[in-house]
């Protein structure tokens, strides 16, 4: 796996200032490779929950200072101007992730291209610029990051937690850097761990070595299979053969469409693309199609819930639907 080095520059009201949502952020970053510099802008008093994920992850802050209309503006300006500091200054930073989704970050993204840097986006769906995600590399909706989790992850969390933890994590992973096979080398998954979890071992679930409890968490949970010798051991996931007990059908689709409304506006998303919506549906039903409910359109079901008073549609200034959860 090549070696990849990020710096990431967040804009905090891009994130909603939540530190569960932060730290999946970076989480996703450091599945990539290693966060050698972050830097956060827009900082202030009311984000004192994120200063235990800001400080261990050795973070820079850049301070909201209310002064005059163009606060915003003048941050913005920062962002770039410390990205291509960093761009000119810094040769072992081969990869940036900007949060956020101002079109006005563009020009940024293409002239940190134009060097050879990876540009990886990160943002709300409401508010990201479809001119801003075609022109990185590779864009990710904070949506599809942040997901309902029974406690808020820290720095170290899980390290040495339970061993239901630690495949959730495991899981992660792989599902994201495994190779067109789905398999991955658990050399290279044990660096990935240790990026998100740098307290991490297995002497802590009592193993001396990271394949003996790869192993045995294969038969416990029987959903990775790990194989090959031992110079270049290999893990995959096993495929999911889980039968549905239930479908989404004409009588219980507004049930179950309330459920993930809830949980996106629980994680902090008042207002989504619907598109956003779709995906997280087709998560838990992979068949999912409105046809089978009765609707030509997606967006007719969306309309539907706008007449329940579950949801109401909106434009935003490029005539994008948006989709406000009531």
């Amino acid at each position: 796996m090549e070696k990849q080095n990020y710096a990431i520059f967040i804009d905090l009201e891009n994130t909603g200032g939540k530190a569960i949502t932060l730290n999946r952020v970076i989480e996703k970053v450091k599945i990539r490779g290693d966060i050698l510099i972050g830097k956060v802008y827009g900082y202030q008093e009311s984000f004192s929950a994120l200063k235990e994920v800001l400080l261990s992850n050795t973070f820079n802050v850049v301070p909201s200072l209310r002064y005059g209309v163009n606060q915003k503006n003048n941050l913005d300006i920062q962002l770039v101007i410390d990205a291509l500091d960093v761009a000119y200054t810094n040769e072992n930073i081969d990869c940036f992730c900007i949060v956020s989704g101002d079109s006005d970050y563009t020009p940024l993204v293409g002239k940190l291209k134009s060097m050879g840097k990876y540009v990886l986006g990160i943002s709300r769906s409401e508010v990201a610029s479809n001119i801003f995600i075609k022109a990185c590399n590779e864009f990710i909706f904070l949506e599809t990051v942040t997901t309902d989790s029974g406690k808020q992850p820290t720095n170290g969390d899980d390290a040495t937690g339970e061993p239901e933890d630690l495949m959730e994590v495991l899981g992660k992973i792989i599902s994201d850097q495994s190779d067109t096979e789905g398999t991955m080398f658990v050399s290279e998954l044990k660096k990935t761990l240790l990026r998100l979890r740098p307290d991490f071992s297995e002497k802590s679930y009592g193993y001396t070595s990271f394949g003996k409890l790869l192993n045995t968490l294969e038969n416990k949970y029987n959903s990775i299979k790990v194989f090959g010798d031992t110079n270049s051991l290999k893990v995959k996931m096993k495929v999911d053969n889980k039968v549905v007990t239930e479908e989404i059908n004409k009588s219980n689709w507004m049930n179950v469409m309330q459920n993930h409304l809830d949980k996106l506006k629980r994680n902090g998303f008042d207002r989504v693309n619907p598109s956003i919506i779709k995906s997280e549906l087709q998560k838990e039903y992979p068949d999912f199609d409105e046809r089978q409910v009765g609707f030509r359109k997606f967006s007719d079901m969306l309309k539907r819930l706008e007449r329940e008073k579950m949801v109401s549609i909106e434009f935003n200034e490029a005539r994008t639907m948006l989709i406000k959860i009531l």
